[in-house]
């Protein structure tokens, strides 16, 4: 009997140092929140939500949903359901590269397939003068240090949706003359290129390739 009392003690004096040390739980404790939901709480804001209720994170990532830009992707998605701003924002990265490459390399049948012809007339023209002086370019893609979705308007009339970009790229580029003369950059010259650049694409059109309709600096 002495053995269990004494046994019963030692086991009561464990479990008040082991109350001390961990605390207690009082009912149910509500689980902390997520950062994004204590900044989504922090800013005051309510998104825009979707049908079925909730925010349409596809469009929250890039702008703010209650913005004029914000409404107007959610529009263009209500006409196109397929449409998705985080995968057009993908696109235009890589858009972006294409079509600066395919300017540096002269390939006019790329600028013809994803510029708009008002687009693609002074792209051209300033190829054209470059080869008229027997220059030629040794350009290489280094990277792209910014993306960013700075405008969207949708025009309910037409169901054309305009998609404006700010990009900021690097690249060399190698200017030779005919006689192989450098006479512009070098290819250890690598040059930041900032653009802003709008792409336009009919919502209701079956053929989902934006077109380059508006540059920028």
């Amino acid at each position: 009997m002495i053995q269990i009392i004494i046994l019963a003690g030692v086991a009561l004096f464990l479990i008040l140092r082991l109350r001390n040390v961990l605390g207690t739980r009082e009912g149910f404790e509500k689980p902390r929140e997520l950062p994004d939901q204590n900044a989504a709480a922090n800013n005051g804001r309510a998104f825009e939500v979707i049908d079925g209720g909730g925010v349409d994170h596809d469009i929250a990532q890039l702008v703010d949903p209650e913005s004029e830009a914000g409404r107007a992707l959610a529009s263009m998605k209500r006409v196109d359901p397929d449409f998705s701003a985080s995968e057009f924002a993908h696109g235009a990265r890589s858009a972006y590269e294409m079509i600066v490459m395919a300017y540096e390399n002269g390939d006019l049948d790329t600028l013809r397939e994803f510029l708009a012809p008002e687009v693609f007339e002074p792209f051209a023209a300033a190829i054209e003068e470059r080869n008229a002086k027997g220059y030629t370019v040794e350009a290489q893609f280094a990277g792209i240090r910014e993306v960013k979705l700075v405008d969207a308007q949708f025009d309910e009339e037409t169901n054309e949706g305009d998609i404006t970009m700010r990009f900021l790229g690097e690249l060399t580029s190698t200017v030779r003359n005919a006689e192989g003369e450098i006479v512009e950059g070098g290819p250890n010259d690598i040059k930041q290129q900032p653009d802003v650049w709008t792409f336009s694409r009919d919502m209701t059109s079956g053929n989902p390739n934006w077109l380059l309709t508006g540059t920028g600096g």
